[in-house]
């Protein structure tokens, strides 16, 4: 079978060039067209030298010189983008890594987001895209919405239990640390070398746009609203995030209960490892894989669940080509990688 043409529209970014790294050793694709808005011109391999020795000589070009009747279209831009191209996108794939078609219901989004959404009437067309949770879904549709990096590594580590009725959905408490990459490839004051540096802090209190994201899937988990207190930190490092959630239980399960609960839901299943060690980020880097564990605090009570994943991969790019793959029929392994890179 000849392997599926394929176009990046956003290539020029962080999560956009990784899915061209990714997708450059993939067997199955071939990619045709890679676009950057800004960066329309320049050879990708001057703007990411790490993609010369594959892509010496493929230019970015504008969005809209996507051609028709490719395979498989990953959208990588900002949120608020997608919107206003999907009309014009024709093939069978759409994998778009934004948030505008994330929601269940458009008003959720322009609450979140700002502003009218632009293609509220395609909205149910799209697949959450977390194939752990979603995967017949995902093979079943023509579109998908990949999820945030923090609600991919919060909502699978935390997943079994809500699912299992083992944890209270009413008092969930969400920390995450995350890598510079997480907020883009344009610098901005909060984000250069001086700032991050020797610092970690937290931003977006109570008023981060992926907590109503987090709340509507694990809701659907737990067939009951789910209640989150979501407070992101940004780490000195370039990828990984780390989440850490703490939840009341619902009965006297044991530690060894619960991390038997979250290994049986996750039975089989690539990407995820359970381990009874704790996660760390430099263990994930480069991979598409999550790790995670879960502890019971035997002096409070409270329920610990810690999960952790390169956000450039599990958390956007990997987790994009893992729904494309089972959306083309393709072994969902293919082209992505189970091990980290370390150290």
């Amino acid at each position: 079978m000849s392997p599926a043409r394929v176009g990046v529209v956003g290539a020029s970014g962080y999560a956009g060039a990784e899915l061209m790294r990714l997708l450059s050793s993939h067997p199955g694709a071939d990619v045709v067209f890679a676009s950057g808005s800004s960066s329309a011109g320049q050879k990708i391999a001057d703007l990411y030298p790490s993609l010369s020795g594959v892509f010496p000589d493929l230019r970015l070009r504008q969005h809209q010189d996507l051609p028709t009747g490719l395979d498989a279209v990953f959208l990588a831009l900002p949120h608020g983008a997608s919107q206003k191209l999907v009309r014009s996108i024709d093939s069978p794939a759409l994998i778009d890594l934004g948030a505008d078609f994330r929601f269940t219901d458009v008003a959720t989004y322009e609450d979140w987001y700002g502003g009218a959404h632009q293609a509220p009437d395609l909205n149910e067309s799209f697949a959450y895209g977390l194939v752990e949770l979603f995967r017949d879904e995902i093979a079943r549709a023509n579109a998908v919405s990949v999820p945030g990096c923090y609600p991919t590594a919060s909502v699978l580590t935390m997943a079994p239990l809500l699912a299992a009725e083992l944890v209270e959905p009413s008092s969930v408490v969400v920390n995450a640390i995350s890598g510079v990459s997480g907020a883009g490839r344009d610098p901005k004051p909060t984000t250069i070398f001086g700032a991050v540096a020797e610092n970690v802090a937290a931003y977006a209190v109570s008023a981060h746009r992926h907590t109503p994201e987090m709340e509507e899937i694990l809701g659907r988990l737990a067939v009951q609203d789910v209640s989150l207190i979501f407070t992101p930190h940004l780490a000195p490092m370039n990828r990984g995030i780390l989440a850490t959630c703490y939840m009341r239980p619902t009965g006297s399960e044991t530690e060894e209960d619960l991390l038997d609960a979250m290994a049986t839901a996750y039975k089989g299943e690539h990407f995820v490892s359970v381990t009874e060690g704790l996660p760390s980020t430099k263990a994930t880097q480069g991979s598409n894989s999550i790790h995670m564990t879960v502890r019971k605090d035997q002096r409070t009570g409270w329920v610990v669940a810690i999960g952790a994943l390169d956000n450039l991969g599990k958390g956007a790019a990997g987790q994009a080509v893992q729904c494309a793959n089972v959306m083309l029929g393709l072994e969902e392994t293919t082209g992505l990688a189970t091990t980290g890179v370390y150290p």
